[in-house]
């Protein structure tokens, strides 16, 4: 035992038997002997002399000494090697990407010998399985750690709300340590020492479960290289991470397949596999949130003959969600562990999750977080970091922040205890305000030519966000489109008109540049049912015909044709001339897509005259394009070009970026079947490049293939492969029709 002692503190100082030899004054063989046990009872002077060698001082000196004393009188020494760690954890399953991460912890414990202590910081939300994970992950490395593993629970986030105190923990740590209560002195400081001194020549690994903040643990860190610390808590514990070199590991929910192994340890999976499409919704319900499967998957278990289908019935109502995922034990009860942080917020912090349960969306941003809430962005933000930290909700991209359903539940449910009506009513007009005037200016960067609609001020407390150029805008849109299809069903099933149709009306040439056709089938159904609760001939109008324009281009045409003429009769009865010009521009395309020119060009030239006769150049302009592009469909280029070239004019002065896109391609395909490919080309890749810049992905599709052709015409080969190629990958990703036409023309011309 002695002997095993001082080659311990030999090997930690990085000493060689003949250095420790010279250093204390003892021979080489005297040191080569007691390290090999050969000297039963050293005498005190060697004792003495050993450890003025190590210059071990306090309560680890007088440790070496009493180790020392016990092996020279042959009496038994108490060293203790305390096992502490919790049982493993049934059923455990997943979370490789995190074990490996804690393994690599160890393996840098290895690397780092002697100069720091290795420190993780497991953070996550409640019910994730963190003290799950750090458990087992102490299971398998308890043999790397032969002088023990240390475990307290510090009660962070208990259900009583009292975490232990340091100075309480450092005294758990003690007793686990064997430390007779007479040699534990009052001071904490001291206390704390007499901790370190104990573990300091000793491979310990500590477990710290379940901590408040980092001024909690900071204390009961252990002080030797030879130790790892590993920490779990519902907050980041950044003061750790920044301050004292902490590893921080988070943990989030499990995926799909770690959830079903979840499943199928605990009901075995040929249950899974009889109820497949339970299973799916048990864990969507759920979240996959581990503590929230693991209650389904007792009460399944605890009723073997209950099919998975009820136990979907009990979780399909995200009302009562949380009810069906109680229990007797606040432990195990996912509302219970969710309102113990909840507590700890802040009254402010814990306003803004509460009314973070209101939107609609899978997520928010600082400054539509900082509208919902009527507050300004700089304060709103410390309010986020408070809830980041807490794991009460994640920012998943700079500047978004999103939680699971469950939290979302959660913080619903609270809002209805805590925040009256009139708030709640308040709070949910000032997030819809804020995401129309967003939308709406963004659309207005996307077509600023395009007719403006009327929209009520915003609620006191919102504050737009004001974005710069069209690429912002459109780079928004992409980002936060779901967010707003989101904001018009739920504006629609509370009947909070007008902002259905108007939330409608600023999505529309996203979605239509992008190809999401049936998404805005989907919105100005909504649109069209909100106008007509609100009477409002005009806006019933535009929701006609709007729809009408989505159904064109999913190839629904009689149903598109019905549409357009529900709103030319409404336009016509509200004496809105550019209306009825706009329903005769779109009814034109929707001819022109069938190959029926003929009456493709009656009705463009119907637009022409009333745009015309409204002075409505924008819309001027785009008829003539297309009365252009039909005149050259039917046999009369030269009439053709000379109606786009007017188009075009009027449209560089307007800078009418998309109708200059939109004619650039009709006077490349007439001046291709005029047998001037040169022109062709350059009109075509005019086209192309304005259409990617505004993100108009199809008919960005569409010129690529129309300049494939006149590339192949015109025997550039090679050139025309590439074109056919670019527009077939985007036709596939907007899983058009005409991605089949493209690609029998790339293979027929190979």
């Amino acid at each position: 035992m002695f002997g095993q002692l001082v080659r311990t503190h030999r090997q930690r100082l990085g000493l060689t038997q003949q250095e420790l030899a010279d250093k204390s004054g003892l021979g080489s063989r005297s040191i080569r002997n007691l390290e090999a046990g050969r000297i039963a009872s050293p005498r005190p002077t060697t004792i003495r002399l050993l450890a003025d060698a190590f210059g071990l001082t306090g309560p680890a000196r007088d440790r070496f000494c009493e180790v020392a004393a016990g092996a020279s009188t042959g009496q038994p020494v108490n060293v203790v090697t305390p096992a502490q760690l919790p049982p493993d954890v049934f059923g455990f399953t997943g979370r490789q990407a995190e074990l490996a991460e804690l393994d690599a912890l160890l393996a840098e414990l290895d690397r780092r010998a002697q100069t720091a202590v290795v420190i993780s910081a497991l953070s996550g939300t409640a019910g994730v399985g963190k003290t799950a994970l750090a458990v087992h992950w102490a299971h398998r490395v308890r043999d790397r750690f032969p002088d023990g593993q240390l475990y307290i629970n510090l009660r962070g986030f208990d259900s009583v709300g009292t975490a232990m105190s340091p100075a309480k923990a450092t005294r758990r740590l003690l007793d686990a340590l064997h430390v007779p209560s007479h040699h534990i002195p009052t001071d904490p400081d001291a206390q704390v020492g007499l901790y370190r001194s104990m573990i300091a020549d000793r491979r310990v690994l500590v477990v710290l479960d379940n901590a408040r903040d980092s001024q909690q643990v900071r204390p009961l860190l252990p002080g030797s290289p030879n130790c790892l610390a590993l920490i779990t808590s519902r907050n980041r514990l950044t003061g750790l991470v920044a301050g004292d070199g902490a590893h921080p590991v988070s943990l989030d929910v499990l995926s799909p397949a770690e959830a079903r192994d979840l499943l199928a340890h605990r009901l075995g999976a040929a249950r899974l596999e009889a109820e497949a499409d339970s299973v799916e919704k048990i864990i969507s319900a759920c979240a996959r949130l581990p503590l929230a499967l693991a209650i389904v998957a007792a009460r399944a278990a605890t009723h073997p003959r209950l099919p998975l289908a009820a136990l979907v019935d009990d979780l399909d109502d995200r009302r009562t969600r949380l009810e069906a995922l109680a229990t007797t034990d606040p432990a195990t009860d996912v509302r219970a562990v969710f309102s113990w942080s909840y507590d700890t917020l802040t009254s402010a912090a814990a306003r803004l999750f509460r009314l973070l349960g209101l939107p609609p969306g899978a997520d928010i941003t600082l400054a539509a977080a900082a509208s919902l809430a009527a507050l300004p962005t700089n304060q709103v933000r410390p309010l986020l970091i408070e809830l980041v930290d807490a794991n009460l909700l994640g920012e998943h991209a700079p500047g978004r922040y999103t939680f699971h359903e469950l939290l979302r539940g959660y913080a619903h449910q609270l809002t209805y205890v805590h925040d009256p009506e009139d708030q709640r009513h308040a709070a949910t007009r000032r997030i819809l305000d804020h995401h129309l005037h967003t939308a709406y200016g963004a659309a207005r960067l996307l077509y600023p030519h395009r007719d403006p609609i009327t929209l009520s001020p915003p609620q006191p407390g919102v504050t737009p966000q004001r974005l710069l150029d069209h690429r912002r805008a459109l780079a928004w849109f992409a980002t936060d489109y779901q967010t707003l299809l989101a904001s018009v069903d739920y504006a629609a099933d509370n009947r909070l008109d007008p902002y259905p149709w108007q939330l409608a009306w600023t999505l529309a040439d996203f979605l239509d540049r992008q190809g999401h056709w049936h998404d805005r089938i989907a919105v100005q159904r909504h649109a069209l049912a909100a106008t007509q609760r609100l009477g409002d001939p005009a806006a019933q109008a535009l929701a006609h015909r709007y729809l009408a324009r989505a159904y064109r281009q999913v190839g629904r045409t009689n149903e598109a044709r019905g549409e357009f003429d529900l709103a030319l009769d409404l336009y016509r009865r509200c004496g809105d001339r550019v209306g009825e010009a706009d329903t005769h521009q779109n009814l034109a395309a929707m001819y022109e897509r069938q190959t029926n020119y003929r009456d493709a060009l009656h009705h463009a030239l119907q637009a022409v005259g009333l745009y015309q006769a409204c002075d409505h150049r924008p819309g001027h302009a785009n008829a003539l394009n297309a009365a252009g592009w039909c005149h050259a469909h039917l046999g009369e280029p030269h009439q053709g070009v000379t109606l786009c070239q007017q188009a075009l004019a009027i449209q560089q002065v307007l800078r009418d970026r998309p109708g200059e896109a939109a004619t650039h391609d009709s006077l490349g395909y007439i001046y291709r079947h005029l047998g001037e490919c040169e022109h062709a080309i350059d009109h075509y890749r005019y086209a192309i490049t304005l259409y990617r810049d505004l993100g108009d992905r199809y008919h960005e599709a569409e010129s690529l293939a129309n300049l494939g052709h006149t590339d192949h015409t015109a025997g550039h080969h090679d050139d025309a492969q590439q074109a056919w190629q670019q527009a077939l990958t985007i036709l596939d990703e907007l899983s058009h029709p005409d991605a089949d036409l493209v690609r029998n023309t790339l293979r027929n011309c190979r």
